[in-house]
């Protein structure tokens, strides 16, 4: 028996019918195994030694693996064909190997690009050893990403508090997001106007021109800055004749785009389907694992992580066949078109992603294909053909058009598609390309020194625009341009920025939060080198000569080891005065914008006490802007340029509480104050607590909702308020009562033991039964929250993917197991969610097979009396309970694992 490892389920069942019965495909499921997110997993003095740890989920993989060895003679490791699969391969070698399960076995490495029967069939015949040299970069990639986390995150965590975490490239990458709205701020707009005539020629026929020379001189593009200039040039246009001066004529051929890239496939995909870079990846990954065609599963297109722009022979020869057939021989290129990779050093993958079958054309395989599917898969196939197709050619011509003196001069522009070529299937798209009507337009015949006609002309206002905010796909782009991270790691990076609340992505472009623009401020000035584009690049060239075998891992790892750790010591004397000064030096004119004049007096007034000066602030949740005339002012607010989000009327809050009046019943005071999570309500003071007695009760508070305006609030809804929670009436189903009220996360409704939550446009107080059932039918089908997903069935169950109060689950039955934290609950599979559940079950069958523990017996009087006294815990250790905290600190951990 030979046994072979894969990553998903998926794919071990579509290369077990290749490969037949005497192969047992089994899957690992991804990374079987990872560094403990806590301090010491990597250590630097121990010539970076790292611990690694397996979790339950994983070690019942690696027992499955076990299991299938037995009387096996050879172990065949299939993981993907990159540095990631290489490390798998490793991993799981080496807990089989502690196990004791290789013995007699032989092991070997195969790689293939392609999950189709030729390709597995082909790697099979050429295994391998490991590739020592792609494990090395991945153990490198690995310890410095955990180094920076875990060194970096802590420091961030005391001298920033309310930061997440900090990372070797996500650090980079939220630093081009927040220079470029740095930019946008500091952008001033200019005024400028053109000047558009419309002419005819000789025949009658229209055509458009505009303004590019007046009394003789040349005008850029802000010469007419103001009505008056346009007004004046207007009116020389419009005062002579015009003949044309000049006629220029060529022809240009374009190219087409090589094949897709990890990088360029995830900018198209944002470009032409709107994807994010997960959602692409994640989708190709579905496509590369394979579908069923014809009754046979089969992938449809190669790896998808790759830097690689080269093509196969047979997918070229491929692809100028099907050319021929579907568009005629005058498409086929005389010579075939071979590109060439320029990244230094490309992904382990030799090809560029293409379909694995040219001739499978998208409509033909849309109908065993999902929307997402389809829409990626027709995208790769037009760029792969096209890639080898004939070039397009084009007319392009170019008129000056001039008064009798030669003093005003206008031009027109216009180009015409003479042949389409790879057009006729594929155009790629730009980022933020401005509009230019021009190269499309279509001029008349005009020859030198014809007179042409004036019909009309105008002048028309424009503003200078700022630099755009990036898209994922520009992002994307941009980092790749800068050599920082590499394409497999992209999509990883942005969703930490994002999971991390540093960014935010609003109509598909980022805006850095201010939660980002403090860490990257604290980074630019006491971290500068780290964040610094060239050091970053310098250093994944360096990483990219370790997976070639040119440089030694551990020495790259010394080298940054050495300074990195320096910096991070000189920070420790630093004091928040000082990280104070240095962020309001670098954000105060965010926070604080200057008038006309450039003084920030009037942002930075005090609206409640007038005396005092706003000021960034450190506090135990974070960052805030504060009086500087604290305690006697207690004026806060949250972050954010003055005016968008406060409400000018709240500002006496600072000082107190504002009395609405008195209830009726109790003669208590009803107040609106203003608390560290918001606004609420509160019947009555509270009492004081006398020595020796109970703590009196608090007084009754209810937060204000977001349907209720506190400028408008009054007695009667704040008592109205107070008395939640109230009866709406009986569910006309199940006849139990619907109950509305407030909870610690927001509104709800109570139907029977069930809650669930009510939206943000949902008004408590006036909520009615009609509406009260509909929400609650609507929470059962999707899943508490909404955004539930049926994925199918098990052991007869139904099972879905739905979303909780705490996260993600998935649900079978009366069994919930809670998604990872790196899944995306919309690409969940039914299979993924199946080995879930099962685990979750195996997990709690164990606990109770478990024997109990033994109470310890209570010690008697004289025990106790001879027993030895225990030495008291210094309270200085319970500051490392910080150092326990995983989730910040597991900086961009990603499936890739080098963020």
């Amino acid at each position: 028996m030979n046994v072979v490892i894969v990553e998903s389920p998926s794919k071990a069942k579509t290369i077990n019918r290749y490969l037949g019965s005497d192969y047992r495909v089994v899957a690992s499921y991804g990374h079987v195994r990872d560094l403990p997110p806590k301090d010491g997993s990597v250590r630097p003095d121990d010539d970076f030694a790292m611990s690694w740890q397996v979790d339950g989920k994983s070690q019942k993989n690696i027992d499955d693996i076990t299991k299938a060895l037995r009387g096996a003679t050879q172990l065949y490791l299939a993981t993907d064909p990159d540095r990631e699969g290489e490390a798998i391969s490793w991993h799981v070698q080496q807990l089989l190997e502690d196990e004791n399960a290789l013995q007699g076995v032989d092991v070997k490495r195969v790689v293939f690009h392609e999950i189709t029967k030729t390709a597995v069939l082909e790697a099979m015949k050429h295994p391998r050893e490991l590739d020592e040299s792609l494990i090395h970069a991945y153990l490198a990639r690995r310890a410095l990403d955990y180094l920076v986390g875990f060194t970096l995150s802590p420091v961030l965590w005391r001298k920033l508090p309310g930061s997440r975490s900090a990372g070797r490239v996500q650090s980079v990458s939220l630093r081009l997001i927040c220079e470029r709205e740095a930019e946008i701020e500091k952008f001033i707009v200019d005024e400028y106007w053109s000047i558009e005539a419309a002419l005819t020629n000789a025949k009658g026929v229209p055509f458009a021109a505009r303004l590019t020379h007046l009394n003789g001189e040349k005008l850029d593009r802000l010469s007419l800055s103001d009505k008056a200039a346009a007004d004046a040039a207007l009116a020389a246009v419009r005062a002579n004749g015009y003949r044309v001066s000049s006629v220029e004529n060529k022809t240009v051929r374009r190219n087409p785009s090589p094949p897709f890239t990890t990088s360029t496939l995830q900018q198209e995909a944002s470009r032409k389907l709107g994807f994010s870079a997960s959602q692409t990846m994640q989708v190709a990954q579905r496509l590369y694992e394979g579908t069923e065609i014809n009754g046979e599963t089969v992938g449809l297109i190669t790896y998808m992580r790759t830097d690689s722009v080269t093509l196969s022979k047979e997918a070229i020869a491929a692809s100028r066949s099907l050319i021929a057939q579907d568009f005629g021989d005058n498409y086929v290129p005389a010579t075939a078109r071979v590109y060439k990779t320029k990244a230094k050093n490309a992904q382990e993958a030799h090809e560029a992603i293409r379909p694995t079958n040219i001739h499978l054309r998208p409509k033909d395989a849309a109908r065993s294909l999902d929307d997402a599917q389809r829409k990626l898969y027709e995208l790769i196939w037009r760029r792969t053909v096209a890639s080898a197709m004939e070039s397009a050619v084009l007319d392009q011509m170019a008129v000056d058009l001039s008064d009798p003196n030669n003093k005003v001069v206008l031009r027109a522009n216009g180009s015409v598609v003479k042949f389409d070529g790879f057009y006729a299937l594929y155009q790629e798209s730009q980022d933020d390309k401005a509009s230019d009507d021009e190269k499309d337009r279509r001029l008349p015949a005009l020859t030198k020194d014809e007179a042409v006609t004036l019909s009309d002309a105008k002048a028309e206002q424009h503003f200078t625009q700022p630099p755009p905010r990036y898209t994922e796909a520009s992002l994307v782009k941009k980092m790749e341009e800068l050599g920082i991270g590499r394409p497999s790691t992209y999509a990883s990076i942005l969703k930490v920025l994002q999971d991390r609340d540093y960014v935010r992505l609003e109509k598909r472009r980022f805006t850095p939060e201010d939660r980002g623009r403090l860490v990257i401020a604290f980074l630019e000035n006491f971290f500068k080198r780290y964040v610094e584009y060239d050091f970053t690049a310098d250093l994944e060239d360096q990483l990219d000569e370790v997976s070639d075998g040119s440089v030694d891992w551990k020495k790259v790892l010394r080298d940054f080891w050495s300074s990195f750790s320096q910096s991070v010591g000189e920070t420790k004397d630093l004091t928040i005065t000082q990280v104070l000064d240095a962020l309001d030096v670098d954000l105060g004119a965010h926070f604080f914008p200057p008038d006309e004049t450039g003084s920030d007096s009037v942002a930075r007034a005090c609206p409640a006490c007038a005396a005092g000066r706003l000021n960034l602030k450190l506090g135990k949740f974070g960052a805030f802007i504060g009086c500087s005339n604290y305690p006697e002012c207690r004026y806060t607010r949250q972050f954010g340029v003055p005016g968008e989000e406060e409400d000018p009327e709240l500002a006496d809050l600072a000082s107190g509480p504002r009395i609405l009046g008195q209830d009726a019943d109790t003669s208590l005071d009803v107040t609106l104050r203003k608390g560290p999570y918001g606004l609420y309500v509160q019947l009555g003071e509270q009492e004081p607590k006398e020595k020796g007695k109970k703590a009196p009760p608090k007084p009754k508070r209810v937060s204000l909702t977001k349907t209720i305006p506190p400028s408008t609030l009054t007695l009667e809804t704040a008592l109205r308020l107070l008395a939640l929670p109230r009866e709406i009436g009986d569910h006309p189903d199940t006849g139990q009562k619907i109950v509305a009220g407030i909870g610690r996360f927001g509104p709800y409704l109570k139907h029977g033991p069930a809650y669930c939550s009510l939206g943000p446009d949902e008004d408590i107080l006036t909520i009615g039964l009609n509406r009260a059932v509909v929400v609650i039918a609507e929470a059962k089908t999707k899943g508490r929250g909404g955004g539930g997903r049926e994925l199918g069935e098990h052991d007869g169950k139904p099972v879905s993917v739905r979303k909780g109060r705490f996260g993600p689950y998935v649900k079978c039955g009366k069994v919930n197991a809670t998604l990872p934290r790196d899944a995306d609950m919309d690409e969940y599979t039914l299979e993924e969610a199946i080995a879930l559940i099962q685990a979750k079950i195996e997990k709690v069958a164990a606990k109770k097979d478990a024997p109990a523990k033994k109470k310890p017996a209570k010690k008697t009087a004289a025990k106790k009396k001879a027993a030895p006294k225990k030495k008291p815990v210094k309270k200085a250790a319970a500051k490392k309970k910080p150092a326990a905290k995983s989730e910040p600190a597991k900086v961009e951990e990603a499936a890739s694992g080098t963020n």
